[in-house]
């Protein structure tokens, strides 16, 4: 198993950092926070036509470019460096994986030629009032009507779901639980009986929306793979939703380490720069140690995604607890390194702070994820 980028992986990460420098620099970040749809329509287009991000991971046979996970988690760990403002995560790294992993159905073929275009914003409605991410934890109710579905329900923290096209909403059969019984619906977000409510969240780089689905029809060719069937399809989504995040805050967290650095060598206290003093260095030190260690599992775990291991699930929890918590430590003591500075406006590091405690909650907090990995080797 390679853990070295290819050149061609590098020239991507090089593209990467230089567009990003250009369109997602701290001032187009606080710009986009402060607009109704929470990303910049334009940087968003040119992300999909000119770049054609979306499409990276995305078959050639519906219209992507056909390249692994390896490429996306190498982007990705870029966009998080940057808090890329964009429905990227949503689209490409949860929609997209649950219409391939149910294989050649009409869903997907008929959505996925457009999330590699980027002319369709789709999403994954999995959460609900539990607020967790486990087949247990579906509650919405499909039943059958005619030759169709009828959706009822409530779905909770919806990433993108205010201005989604798409959402594809886990739903369960009447009379099932646990992880029987449920399946997954492509939605149109237009549809008769959905609406849409934005929350107001800590982390305002990324927006979150419930979803209230009241006795939307929906017609058979909806359906995404089988009937009752659809929970290993949602979580092998997740389990990549999952590493594609961990691999965002592996850039967060170092973006954290840089901040830090830079304030500790500038920062001038009792004569000298505050980088000089012991307590700084071990500190700067052990963030490297976090930041290097999450990279190491990250790249761990894209690799195991591409080339389809038996690990999946396993690798993908423990990916997203330690990333989770990474980088939350490294926004926390960066914020400290910067002192009372660092909870103002002007500095970015309250951002990091912010995305960072957010996206340790979403698709499972590290502690879920240590019992799931606990579950599945017995203990």
């Amino acid at each position: 198993m390679q853990l070295v980028f290819t050149e061609e992986q590098e020239e991507l990460r090089r593209a990467a950092r230089a567009f990003l420098a250009d369109h997602s620099a701290s001032e187009q970040v606080r710009a986009a926070m402060a607009s109704d749809l929470g990303f910049d329509a334009d940087t968003w287009k040119r992300i999909a036509t000119e770049l054609g991000w979306t499409g990276v991971a995305i078959p050639e046979a519906y219209g992507g470019a056909g390249l692994g996970f390896v490429e996306l988690v190498a982007l990705l760990e870029e966009m998080g460096e940057a808090l890329l403002c964009a429905p990227f995560l949503s689209s490409v790294c949860m929609a997209a994986p649950a219409l391939l992993a149910a294989g050649d159905c009409a869903p997907a073929r008929e959505w996925l030629p457009a999330i590699a275009e980027g002319r369709c914003i789709a999403t994954l409605a999995v959460a609900e009032a539990s607020g967790g991410f486990g087949g247990h934890d579906v509650a919405t109710r499909a039943r059958r009507s005619g030759d169709g579905f009828v959706l009822s329900g409530e779905k909770r923290f919806v990433l993108d779901g205010h201005c989604a096209d798409l959402v594809l909403v886990a739903a369960r059969r009447e009379a099932s639980a646990g992880d029987d019984g449920v399946s997954l619906f492509a939605v149109r977000a237009a549809s008769p009986g959905v609406e849409r409510r934005a929350l107001t969240t800590m982390d305002q780089t990324r927006r979150f929306a419930d979803v209230s689905l009241r006795d939307v029809r929906v017609s058979a060719a909806a359906l995404v793979g089988v009937e009752g069937q659809g929970w290993p399809v949602i979580q092998r989504a997740l389990d990549l939703a999952a590493i594609a995040l961990a691999a965002e805050q592996v850039g967060g967290a170092q973006r954290c380490l840089d901040l830090a650095v830079a304030y500790a060598k500038e920062r001038v206290q009792f004569g000298r720069p505050i980088g000089s003093f012991q307590a700084i260095k071990h500190k700067c030190a052990d963030m490297m140690t976090a930041v290097e260690s999450s990279r190491s599992a990250a790249y761990y775990a894209a690799c195991v995604a591409t080339e389809g291991g038996a690990e999946l699930s396993r690798v993908a929890s423990l990916c997203k607890a330690w990333c989770s918590e990474a980088y939350f430590r490294c926004a926390a003591a960066a914020l400290q390194i910067h002192g009372g500075v660092g909870f103002t406006w002007e500095y970015d590091v309250h951002l990091h702070l912010k995305r960072a405690r957010s996206m340790e909650a979403f698709l499972g907090s590290p502690a879920w994820h240590r019992e799931r990995v606990a579950a599945e080797i017995g203990l």
